[in-house]
């Protein structure tokens, strides 16, 4: 007899009440979001937050500064400039992370791309990423579809167009942003909450798995629960 044979499942309302009566911490909550706005370097929401909530951060919010510019190089465009900061901080951390260098210059291509200097594009794809395969053999698909937004006149409208967004952007600015903690030692290079989003992935999936019929978190970013 499988789960789902013993079990009818339970309502969004029973769900809902049940989450509603579950007993927590605001404390535990607010380390949480402490620990998010820390290690994402977001300082200005700590310093806010740190006064609201009378939380008090677990660094030295000063020492956020260097991240924070680092990230808007990066959010911005100023991959140039965000390479320079990164090895005057941390003049090791490139040259012993090859797959984030990588990511690095395949963005700097990319930030050619958009502003449609081809023929720059191509000379840099040449001198800094024509090796790139070689070195790293897990890149080679990452830098081909990088370069095929070449071949199209309109590349915001070719089917890797994603890799103009914005979000692109901030992906890569996360991944330094890891490698920048890491490097500096710190016991949080990823905020705690992506852990226990990444637990509620894991749970439904085995819920899934087992064919239980529940309320499912469809999603993450609205918190949004459906009708089983």
């Amino acid at each position: 007899m499988s789960y789902s044979d013993k079990s009818d499942g339970i309502t969004k309302e029973e769900w809902m009440l049940r989450l509603e009566q579950f007993p927590f911490k605001q404390a535990d909550m607010n380390r949480l979001i402490m620990n998010y706005l820390v290690t994402e370097g977001f300082k200005e929401a700590a310093e806010k937050f740190q006064l609201e909530a009378g939380l008090e951060p677990s660094v030295e919010l000063n020492s956020l500064d260097d991240r924070i510019l680092i990230r808007e190089a990066v959010q911005n465009g100023r991959i140039h400039d965000a390479t320079h900061l990164v090895n005057r901080l941390h003049p090791e951390l490139l040259d012993n992370d090859r797959y984030l260098f990588f990511h690095l210059q395949q963005l700097q291509l990319i930030e050619l791309i958009r502003a449609g200097k081809i023929d720059d594009a191509l000379t840099f794809a040449q001198n800094k990423l024509s090796e790139a395969g070689e070195d790293i053999p897990e890149v080679l698909s990452e830098l081909e579809r990088t370069l095929a937004l070449l071949a199209f006149e309109k590349p915001q409208e070719s089917p890797f167009a994603y890799l103009l967004e914005q979000s692109h952007r901030h992906k890569i600015a996360s991944e330094l942003n890891a490698a920048i903690l890491k490097c500096e030692h710190s016991a949080d290079s990823t905020p705690k909450i992506m852990f226990l989003l990444k637990l509620i992935m894991w749970a439904q999936s085995k819920l899934d798995t087992r064919e239980v019929s529940y309320p499912k978190m469809k999603d993450l970013e609205t918190a949004l629960i459906e009708p089983k």
